[in-house]
């Protein structure tokens, strides 16, 4: 199955395939990875689905490609180096420091699980 799901990753990660909206209520498609992998406010957070994009439909996380709003991949901000180690470990560093200085148990783990 590993085999089976990373033969498939290769495929959505294209941009040549267009938008196939029937498609896209059960398995993961080019055009919904493109929104996976965007960093629009539009599209955080969205489309988690490897292969299956039902449990997106499900849990309320799925959203189409819109038209009318250009895909930008990358981060939501810049990292502060170019140390991979940096790289590895910096968001969940802030991450630990937003939660002891929450204040609260609640707050705490807002930070923790909640969105971005």
């Amino acid at each position: 199955m590993v085999s089976v799901s990373l033969s498939y990753q290769f495929f959505v990660h294209t941009e040549l395939v267009p938008h196939i909206r029937w498609l896209e209520w059960v398995i993961n498609t080019p055009s919904a990875h493109r929104v996976h992998h965007a960093s629009n406010p539009e599209y955080l957070d969205k489309n988690y689905g490897g292969v299956l994009l039902i449990w997106d439909h499900l849990f309320g996380s799925y959203q189409a490609e819109r038209p009318d709003i250009d895909i930008r991949y990358g981060l939501v901000h810049a990292r502060s180096s170019e140390n991979p180690f940096v790289i590895a470990y910096e968001d969940f560093w802030h991450m630990i420091k937003e939660a002891f200085g929450a204040g609260s148990v609640g707050k705490a783990l807002a930070r923790m699980f909640g969105p971005p």
